[in-house]
């Protein structure tokens, strides 16, 4: 067989390398419908929230974002700036089994009497204790407001709206650390997952994925490219 037919078939075998390897995401994220059901000082009520979870690493662990894009709860009367403080739970699941504490600011501005409380973005720290797949899922939202305490509990089951491949500084060790964020960390409008933590994950999406996808491919390939130079370096050598 002749050197270019074999830098041909070294050429093709490592391009079908690249896209194989490429095929396994890290990460992956979704928006969930949660049903909220909220037991209230005034009887019960309840919405479906869709819910967004972003993860940013942030040294040995990763910032948590769960976002609200629709209010879950009312109040019959004016709430004024400052008198609402959101906080919920993250479930995890998968390779670890706990709780995230993710808590936000107070509300910035005034809310009218009978209209829905829109929550803040609420944030916290989860550390991995483990390696491998872990799912994230919204949990118990916890609204506290003129001395009452709101509690409203997902009844749909909700899926994960993000799902992380971590690896853990203590490696078989069990359960996920359960830290609260700071009420004044997080910001309306979703800008929060966007702070800098030493590289956003994949959020919604496939776009977000390509990027990482197509250099973890380019890597592999070039990878291949060395191999097939050496390969036709030395069939010449061996020809001589």
């Amino acid at each position: 067989m002749s050197n270019q037919k074999r830098t041909t078939l070294a050429l093709a075998a490592a391009l079908a390398s690249s896209i194989v390897v490429a095929g396994a995401p890290a990460a992956h994220a979704e928006v969930v419908d949660v049903n909220y059901q909220c037991v209230t000082p005034i009887g019960p009520k309840g919405a479906v929230s869709p819910i967004d979870i972003k993860g940013v690493r942030s040294g040995d662990g990763y910032k948590l974002t769960m976002s609200f894009q629709k209010g879950v709860s009312s109040s019959p009367v004016e709430l004024g700036k400052g008198a609402m403080n959101p906080s919920a739970v993250i479930e995890l699941g998968g390779a670890e089994q706990g709780k995230v504490q993710v808590t936000g600011p107070a509300n910035s501005e005034a809310i009218p009497a009978n209209t829905p409380i829109k929550i803040s973005d609420l944030s916290g720290t989860y550390t991995p204790k483990k390696s491998g797949k872990v799912t994230f899922t919204a949990g118990v939202l916890t609204i506290k407001a003129l001395g009452t305490t709101t509690t409203c509990t997902p009844k749909n089951s909700p899926g994960p709206s993000l799902e992380l491949d971590v690896q853990g500084a203590g490696g078989s060790s069990g359960g996920g650390s359960v830290d609260g964020g700071s009420t004044g960390g997080a910001s309306t409008g979703g800008s929060t997952g966007g702070a800098s933590g030493g590289g956003e994950l994949p959020r919604t999406g496939p776009l977000d994925s390509a990027a990482a996808l197509g250099t973890l491919g380019g890597t592999v390939l070039l990878t291949g490219a060395a191999g097939v130079l050496w390969l036709t370096r030395r069939g010449q050598r061996s020809a001589g």
